[in-house]
């Protein structure tokens, strides 16, 4: 089976890897497959989303609310980012913890960050491109987040000052945050 999963770091996150092909003209992987995505456990992936950002823009920290909640299948596919996940499930025992990695467009990497939890990014190429495949529509009336600089979560963004939206600079702190899972 080209696609693996390993528990990483959080309770629900796993690492997911599948195969790449490599010859002298490059490459050919299977990005995504239904099939053997849902015998690792992930549920049905509905849309995809692709942002692009150059060098030191951080997206995030999002979700959606429990009135329709968010599952996320994280890749890089130009660059590097430092991708994050923040537990916000309250009856979880690492509620308010979070976990990173690096994806980048080397291999066939990626992050899944099931519903419950807060997802954002920091890229660290001159661009980088990075596509979502999500578990639900994108609904703006339950798009949530809270803020990238929370001094409770601490977490270390790789750059000393991020260029962040003003919506997201101005989101709540974890303390603050309304509607969590």
């Amino acid at each position: 089976m080209p696609f693996q999963a390993s528990p990483y770091k959080l309770p629900g996150l796993l690492l997911v890897e599948g195969r790449s092909f490599p010859d002298e003209r490059g490459f050919f992987m299977e990005s995504a497959r239904d099939d053997q995505l849902r015998t690792l456990g992930l549920p049905p992936l509905v849309q995809d989303n692709i942002s692009r950002s150059k060098k030191g823009v951080l997206r995030g920290l999002h979700f959606q609310t429990p009135v329709r909640p968010v599952g996320k299948l994280v890749r890089c596919l130009r660059g590097r980012i430092f991708d994050v996940a923040v537990d916000l499930r309250r009856g979880s025992p690492a509620f308010g913890q979070w976990a990173s990695v690096e994806l980048s467009d080397e291999g066939n990497r990626m992050l899944w960050i099931p519903a419950g939890f807060a997802h954002g990014f920091c890229a660290l190429s001159g661009q980088a491109d990075v596509l979502y495949k999500v578990t639900d529509y994108w609904t703006p009336e339950v798009d949530a987040g809270i803020r990238w600089d929370d001094p409770t979560l601490a977490i270390p963004w790789p750059v000393a000052r991020p260029i962040v939206t003003a919506k997201d600079a101005a989101l709540p702190l974890l303390s603050e945050a309304g509607a969590l899972f």
